[in-house]
């Protein structure tokens, strides 16, 4: 039975995860579910991430963690690897990733609001990297992570564990928006996504996940300019009126 929930609309694709029983914690099968669904997402313009139930994700399951306590070493690294594949295919994912965060994104919950390009979170929404309680690091997670609140909120919260407000996670970057109304500053966020051009949106992402040269960057925009997409979006603004990927939003 799957663990998540996917639904696919014109331009959107919306992966929930649906263990809310177990506050959406990470077993072996949701993570292999997560990594192959973020592998492919087809020509979706944004993809939305959440968890069902009172939580968005708090981390490791209990019963999963509980059967790692007797793998050897080697086995250890083969578990930690497929964690790593499937964030790295959230965080790859060629069509931008809006998290929507309630209650608890725990240890790797965390995790995966880093992996999101743009995460919004209720005000009461609570984080931790707290995989130091256990006697364990977020080792895993930390490329992501670091990617986005900087070693120095890193030095405390990675040493820490210790829990920390939505308001907290905005200040230091983990997070974009704290807002009262989750869901329409969700559907906001994919109607500015819609707005964009496809094309011209994906290759943006690129651009802030990684740097990139005065030659490369320079490649970039002769190539989008000199596109179908590109034509269209600057002729559009010219005759001021809406470009035509708009009219299939």
């Amino acid at each position: 039975m799957s663990a998540l929930r996917i639904e696919r609309e014109t331009g959107v694709l919306r992966v929930a995860m649906g263990r809310p029983e177990r506050r959406n914690a990470f077993d072996a099968a949701l993570i292999d579910e997560l990594a192959a669904t973020f592998a492919d997402v087809g020509d979706a313009r944004a993809v939305v991430l959440s968890g069902d139930g009172p939580s968005f994700s708090a981390g490791a399951d209990v019963e999963w963690m509980r059967s790692s306590v007797d793998l050897s070493y080697d086995e250890n690294v083969a578990d930690a690897l497929r964690l790593r594949a499937m964030l790295d295919a959230i965080d790859s994912c060629p069509a931008p990733v809006v998290g929507r965060v309630q209650g608890h994104a725990l240890g790797g919950g965390c995790g995966l609001v880093a992996c999101c390009d743009i995460a919004v979170a209720e005000p009461t929404a609570q984080f931790a990297f707290s995989e130091v309680k256990l006697g364990i690091v977020p080792a895993v997670i930390s490329p992501f992570a670091l990617a986005k609140i900087g070693t120095s909120a890193a030095r405390r919260y990675f040493v820490t564990g210790e829990r920390f407000s939505a308001t907290e996670a905005l200040r230091i970057g983990l997070i974009h928006e704290v807002t009262d109304d989750l869901d329409g500053a969700v559907e906001r966020v994919v109607g500015e996504l819609l707005s964009a051009g496809p094309s011209a949106a994906r290759t943006a992402k690129e651009l802030a996940r990684a740097p990139q040269s005065a030659e490369e960057t320079a490649e970039r925009i002769a190539a989008h300019r000199t596109s179908q997409e590109g034509q269209e979006g600057l002729r559009a603004f010219l005759e001021k009126r809406s470009p035509g990927w708009r009219s299939h939003s």
